[in-house]
Order: C-alpha cells, then sequence, then structure tokens
C-alpha cells in the first residue's frame, strides 16, 4: 500500500515537472537563438552586401553553419535550413520552424528604405535537450528515494502492529490448545493493548474456573469413597452373585480413582494410546457374566487383531461400559446385541447393535441430558466427546438386529480435533437440529 501511495503521488509531481524541464530546455535554446540573431542587426542596419554581411555571420561564435540572412529579393546569405514558405511566413512576425535534428528561428528585421530582412538561426535538437536527462534522472531518484523511504518507514510502523497481533494470536491459538499459563505483554495500538489485556483477565478466569471444576470434582469422588468403603463392609456372602457384586465394587472404586486422576491431571496432558481390541475382549469378559444371567446372547466380532487408537484405555473402557450399559438397560432381558470392531484407513470403528425397540429419536438422544427413559444421557455424551476428541463422531442407525446400533468412530492417523473445529461441528450440529 506504501508502494503504490507514494508511488502515484511521485507520480503526479514527476511528471508535470518533468515535461517543465523539457519545455525550460526548448525555451533556453531559442532565447539563445534569439541572441546570436541579435548579433547580426547592427551588420544588416549598415549594409546589405552579400559579402559583407557574410563576414559578419562568419565572426559570430556560432558562424555561417547556424546563422543565415534572408534578403529582399530572394537572396540568401549563408546556410538556410527553412522554404521559401516559411521565410514569407515570418515577413511579419517572428515564429520557430521545426527541421530535422532541431528547430530554427525566424526573425524578421526592418531596414531603411521600406527594406526588410529574416534572420534564420538554426538551433540542434542537441540544444534543445541540454541537461533535460540530467535533470530526469534526478527526478526519478528523488521519487525512487520517496517511494523506498515511505515503504521503510510503513514497515516500521507496521510492525509494530504486527507483532503485537501476532503475538496474541499465538497466544490465543496456545490457550486453545491447552496452555493455561500462557500471558502476553500487551503492546502496540491503544486497541491491541485493550485486547491484550483482556486476554490476560480472561486466561486467568479460564485457569480459576478449571482449578475449580478440578478440586470440585477431586473432593466430590473423595467423599464417594466412604459410602464405598461401608458398601464394601456391608457386602457379605458367597457365590457367583456376590463375587460379582464385589468385582463391580472393586471397578467403581477404580473409576472414582480415575476421576481423582484426571480431575488433577493438567488440562495439556495427552492420554497414551490403547489397542481397542484388548479393551472391547475384557469389557465383554466382565459384561458376559450379566448377559448370560439375563440370556442374551453376544457376539464379539473382528477383535482378533491388534487395534491401536489414540485415547487412553480407561477413556475408551468407561465409553464401552456407557454403551453396553444402555443396551442392559434399555433392552429387556433375553435380548441379543453385538459389538463389532471395524478397521479402516486411518480410522477405527467401534459398533455396538442390539435387537431392542430401537430409538425413536435418534439425533435426541445425542444431545446431552435428553436420552429419556430416566437416563441422564451422559453415556452417549461421553462417547461423542472421546470420538471427537480424536477427529471422529457417533452415529445412531437401525442396528442389523433390528435395534439400535451405535457407531463410534475413532481416527488413529494423528488428526486431533482441534478445539475450534470440534466447537464449529457442534455449532452446526445444533443448528441442524433446529
Amino acid at each position: 500500500m506504501a508502494v503504490a501511495v507514494t508511488a502515484m503521488v511521485a507520480l503526479a509531481f514527476l511528471i508535470p515537472l518533468a515535461v517543465a524541464v523539457k519545455e525550460i530546455a526548448e525555451s533556453r535554446a531559442l532565447a539563445d537563438a534569439e541572441r546570436q540573431a541579435a548579433t547580426i542587426v547592427p551588420a544588416l542596419v549598415v549594409t546589405d552586401d552579400a559579402a559583407a554581411l557574410e563576414r559578419a555571420l562568419a565572426s559570430t561564435p556560432v558562424g555561417t553553419s547556424r546563422l543565415a540572412v534572408h534578403l529582399s529579393g530572394g537572396r540568401t546569405v549563408g546556410r538556410s535550413r527553412v522554404t521559401a514558405a516559411d521565410v514569407a511566413g515570418a515577413a511579419e512576425s517572428a515564429r520557430t520552424v521545426p527541421v530535422r535534428k532541431g528547430y530554427v528561428l525566424l526573425r524578421p528585421v526592418a531596414l531603411g528604405g521600406g527594406r526588410r530582412a529574416v534572420i534564420e538561426v538554426y538551433a540542434p535538437e542537441a540544444d534543445a535537450r541540454k541537461g533535460v536527462s540530467t535533470s530526469w534522472a534526478v527526478l526519478t531518484g528523488v521519487a525512487v528515494t520517496l517511494v523506498v523511504g515511505s515503504v521503510v518507514v510503513a514497515d516500521r510502523l507496521g510492525a509494530r502492529v504486527v507483532r503485537a497481533a501476532r503475538r496474541l494470536g499465538q497466544a490465543a491459538a496456545a490457550l486453545g490448545a491447552g496452555d493455561l499459563t500462557v500471558r502476553i505483554v500487551p503492546d502496540g495500538p491503544p486497541e491491541l493493548v485493550a485486547a491484550g489485556r483482556a486476554f490476560n483477565t480472561m486466561a486467568d478466569q479460564v485457569e480459576g474456573l478449571l482449578a475449580a471444576e478440578r478440586e470440585l470434582a477431586a473432593d466430590l469422588s473423595h467423599r464417594l469413597r466412604t459410602p464405598l468403603t461401608a458398601l464394601r463392609l456391608n457386602l457379605g456372602g458367597t457365590g457367583p452373585e456376590a463375587e460379582q457384586r464385589r468385582l463391580a465394587i472393586d471397578r467403581l472404586e477404580q473409576a472414582v480413582d480415575e476421576i481423582i486422576e484426571a480431575a488433577r491431571r493438567p488440562s495439556r496432558a495427552v492420554p497414551a494410546g490403547c489397542d481397542a481390541a484388548l479393551v472391547l475382549r475384557e469389557r465383554l469378559a466382565f459384561w458376559s457374566a450379566l448377559a448370560e444371567d439375563q440370556a442374551r446372547p453376544w457376539q464379539l466380532v473382528g477383535a482378533d487383531e491388534p487395534s491401536p487408537v489414540p485415547v487412553a484405555a480407561a477413556d475408551l473402557g468407561a465409553v464401552v461400559d456407557a454403551l453396553l450399559g444402555n443396551v442392559f438397560r434399555h433392552t429387556p432381558q433375553g435380548t441379543a446385541f453385538r459389538v463389532t470392531l471395524h478397521r479402516g484407513s486411518g480410522m477405527v470403528g467401534i459398533l455396538v447393535a442390539d435387537a431392542g425397540p430401537g430409538i425413536p429419536d435418534p439425533e435426541k438422544a445425542l444431545r446431552r441430558g435428553n436420552s429419556g427413559a430416566g437416563s441422564t444421557g451422559l453415556g452417549l455424551d461421553i462417547a461423542r466427546r472421546l470420538a471427537e476428541s480424536t477427529g471422529g463422531g457417533v452415529r445412531i442407525e437401525p442396528s442389523a438386529l433390528g435395534g439400535t446400533g451405535v457407531n463410534l468412530w475413532l481416527h488413529t492417523d494423528g488428526r486431533a480435533a482441534d478445539p475450534r473445529r470440534r466447537l464449529l461441528r457442534r455449532t452446526r450440529a445444533r443448528g441442524s437440529r433446529h
């Protein structure tokens, strides 16, 4: 922009100045020719003898090569470069005639006895352009200097704004990536300084809110230990059912410990990956006992080979438990279910299908707190958030068994979903539901 604006301003002054310099040089050459013509006038007043006039012309600084005198009767002394018509046209007033490689000044002179003569002075083009090239070069240099100087000044002024805006953008990206310690030193124009201070205030509030949330989650988890301990002490009896209850309590205590650990884990910590096939085998082994008690046929398909996914085993296990828990909670006893593990290019899919009555409104079920049937809807919400953390998603559709099929897709190619993309996806999803 600085180049364009300064160049236009420079050209607006440079072009008229260049034309003026050329006209001044031409005027200077013609004025010199006028002086040369004036030197011959005294000789013309004294005599009109051709020999005497030729000697007078030769005595001038330019000689007969540039001077000529046109006398009455068509006589010409010296070398002429114009036609008789040009001479006749200059009999009453001086005029300038352009000729090859220059100009000719024709000046009439009134002599005694009614006689008239015309003095011809030749001005070469070199004299008319003397100094023009140098002047144009100087003007061009001045214009280039102005343009370069304006660019340097504009760059220095703009760099301050750009640096401040870039630092603010980098800090915002770092905060969005989970670095709650990032802060900036407000700099730049007043608007960016105000934006920087607002960013620091927002980061402080976010850090404080997350810290309070972690402490609250940890505190609530600690409070759960007391009733769990009492439940374990009151649990008695032997046999398979008692053993299942003890295993359920162990699982619940493990989940509480994981909640405490996750609540106090820094937000930037990246969970390690796990083998989805191994997690599915372990969780289906856990649920198989209850399935046998309720006479539920079940299948695990595709979990024979390792299937690494970029999520923690505990998180994936919690999602599988939530999806299977929905099957046991919302379908009658004896309803079959099947868990299928799909492996694709850069993606792993887990399909939990049942032969139950199905879900009337799958879109509503995916919204937190809207699953119905007395459920909080947290299971599907947890599954959705886990899938979106890898760039994947969750879809509910009719299953091949006749009931509901929940498809959980996890990206394995490192395309962890950016928080802004997740927010955009959720916004679009909400818009499509309304």
